[in-house]
């Protein structure tokens, strides 16, 4: 019992814990920055693609415009350059609140969860913003109006769709490790299914950053499946719930300790 009192951590010590954590987090995506400086302008490049395949150039209104852009897509790319790290120390936060079997998923954790970052902010770049870009650029020409995209608001676009599938596809991760931890069983995540459906829409309205439903189901889509291996997930690597005694078992104890009287 005293290992118990001793193990825990005070309110304040999981503060500073967690500003450690943070710390360990911005250095490498500081680093990440530094390396994403060697190819940032053919990644902008690439992200252009989708508005040089419609025979329009991105343009700058301000001359700073375009140097401070340049600074956010690198900022951007060191962050899933860094990625495994960062997930590293979200691990190193939570995993004292783990049973001893429990930790060690720590490298399973990261691997996943990088992937799956990496996956969709790769699901985003290739799928989703061609398509919403089209769409939108279209929509508004046959309205009658002349499309003239600054670069700045057009490498924004396509930033908060890459950092919102990126984030939205961890699902599964975070899933598995609420149930490793025993805020969440996988018996809850299924009843609760249907409220889940509706929620990851609302998560998709609210994260999709144009309203028409197409763009809105193509984020919902994967979020349902995403909630589902979260689920098969928390079957497989959750905590178990602790059998129920027989009360059979629990009878007969009193009654040995009287005969032993």
């Amino acid at each position: 019992m005293a290992e118990t009192h001793d193990a825990k951590m005070s309110f304040m010590e999981h503060l500073g814990e967690l500003r450690t954590r943070i710390v360990w987090s911005l250095v490498p995506a500081g680093i990440g920055l530094l390396i994403a400086f060697y190819f940032t302008d053919r990644i902008m490049k690439f992200l252009s693609r989708p508005v040089a395949a419609m025979h329009m150039k991105l343009v700058f209104t301000t001359p700073t415009e375009a140097f401070w852009t340049y600074m956010k897509v690198a900022m951007i790319t060191g962050l899933f350059i860094a990625m495994p790290v960062i997930l590293w120390n979200v691990w190193a936060f939570v995993s004292p609140g783990l049973h001893k079997r429990e930790r060690k998923y720590a490298a399973p954790f990261v691997i996943v969860g990088s992937l799956l970052f990496l996956l969709g902010g790769a699901f985003a770049l290739l799928v989703v913003v061609p398509f919403a870009s089209t769409f939108l650029v279209s929509f508004g020409q046959e309205q009658g109006l002349q499309p003239l995209l600054s670069v700045a608001s057009y490498m924004d676009f396509v930033i908060k769709f890459t950092l919102a599938f990126g984030l939205v596809f961890e699902m599964p991760v975070v899933i598995t490790l609420l149930s490793m931890i025993g805020v969440v069983t996988p018996q809850f995540l299924s009843r609760n299914r249907k409220y889940a459906i509706l929620i990851n829409f609302m998560i998709a309205a609210i994260l999709t950053p144009t309203p028409d439903a197409v763009n809105q189901t193509l984020m919902a889509g994967p979020l349902i499946v995403l909630y589902e291996v979260g689920i098969i997930s928390a079957r497989i690597f959750g905590r178990r719930a602790k059998k129920p005694v027989p009360a059979q078992e629990t009878a007969e104890a009193p009654a040995a300790s009287s005969d032993a009287t």
